[in-house]
């Protein structure tokens, strides 16, 4: 029997999903790579915008285009351990994703949100992030679900050139 449908194969989400290479939360004396990306050229490390206290970063495995992530320069991963600063500039800078993603892509909504915890579903639980999910009318459809894959019409790099340009 032959199938009709063709596949879309997204092999390198396959090393995510099997922890391979994936960092280890940044415990125990391990690099962590929130606290290495400010360290790299903008454009390599895909960092999106810096601040005083917080930085936006392009999720390297994104739920979504333009999928970002607010993180602290300070390896910290409970929000309660926050500064009164970082936790101002926090909340300023996702507003700020907020409307270059709209600019930018045309975003209809968002999903916000941190995982406090590895229980919780934090991939990186030791270093304190927030997710900037763009969302937009007719963007779940039958992929995800009867194939397992998700279709993101563009490049990392592209996405983080663009958002960097409308950033400031």
């Amino acid at each position: 029997m032959t199938e009709a449908w063709d596949r879309l194969w997204t092999p390198h989400r396959m090393t995510y999903l099997k922890g391979e290479g994936r960092p280890t939360h940044g415990e125990a004396g391990e690099e962590c790579p929130f606290c290495n990306a400010p360290n790299h050229p903008d454009s390599e490390s895909l960092i999106v915008a810096k601040g005083t206290w917080v930085f936006a970063i392009m999720n390297l495995y994104p739920y979504n285009s333009g999928h970002m992530l607010i993180c602290t320069y300070r390896h910290v991963a409970d929000y309660t351990d926050l500064t009164t600063e970082e936790t101002a500039e926090l909340a300023s800078f996702t507003k700020r994703s907020m409307e270059v993603l709209r600019e930018v892509s045309g975003a209809h909504g968002f999903n916000i949100g941190m995982n406090q915890g590895s229980l919780a579903g934090a991939g990186i639980a030791a270093h304190l992030h927030q997710h900037v999910v763009p969302r937009w009318g007719g963007d779940t459809n039958f992929l995800p679900v009867i194939s397992g894959t998700k279709t993101m019409p563009q490049l990392l790099g592209e996405s983080r050139d663009l958002l960097a340009g409308a950033w400031s």
